[in-house]
């Protein structure tokens, strides 16, 4: 058994019969009244989001997680399958445990994590960016903007973009996978 003080992002606990993660939390201490933690929880068997508030010293029941690191091979519908880099054993997840599906590429490596009682894989940490070359890009007319302007662009995986107006097809760019947003271009 774990406290409210024991909360951080990524925990896995047990909450109303399933297994949720928490993906923000925020600890808040009123000046009248008790200190309570603010989450935001995302069902690892649904992939539902639910907004729950602990108050201060709540007894929470943590999941015991292992981390592994796993390959991407490849998709097929919407099974997604992976490669065990240590020990070679393939696994296939559902799309909705995936936070970024459509921004994985084939080889890339991804943390697992695996619910030590039952051997279950529970959620898949994608890298913190990942570089995407772009195979579509309308074509952006320079200075009839006058501020920052984006256009669509999709890219390798088939994911789509808002990317400055001067990317074009086959230039290579760095995406940040919890948003899905644009960071910069990549130089080779």
């Amino acid at each position: 058994m774990a406290s409210t003080s024991d909360i951080r992002n990524g925990l896995c606990i047990k909450y109303n019969h399933d297994i949720y993660k928490i993906i923000e939390f925020l600890h808040v201490k009123p000046g009248k009244g008790p200190a309570f933690v603010r989450t935001k929880l995302k069902s690892l068997t649904t992939g539902k989001v639910l907004d729950n508030t602990f108050s201060a010293g709540h007894k929470i029941e943590d999941v015991r997680v292992e981390t592994h690191t796993y390959q991407f091979l490849y998709a097929e519908g919407a099974e997604f399958h992976f490669m065990n880099a240590e020990t070679f054993e393939q696994i296939s997840l559902n799309k909705n445990i995936l936070d970024a599906p459509d921004l994985l590429k084939e080889g890339t490596n991804v943390m697992v994590q695996v619910n030590t009682e039952t051997d279950l894989p529970l959620s898949v940490d994608m890298p913190a960016s990942i570089v995407l070359e772009v195979t579509y890009a309308e074509p952006g007319v320079k200075g009839n903007t006058a501020t920052n302007a984006t256009k669509s662009a999709t890219v390798e995986t088939g994911a789509t973009v808002n990317v400055p107006l001067f990317i074009n097809e086959g230039d290579k760019i760095k995406i940040d996978t919890a948003s899905g947003s644009y960071m910069e271009r990549v130089k080779e």
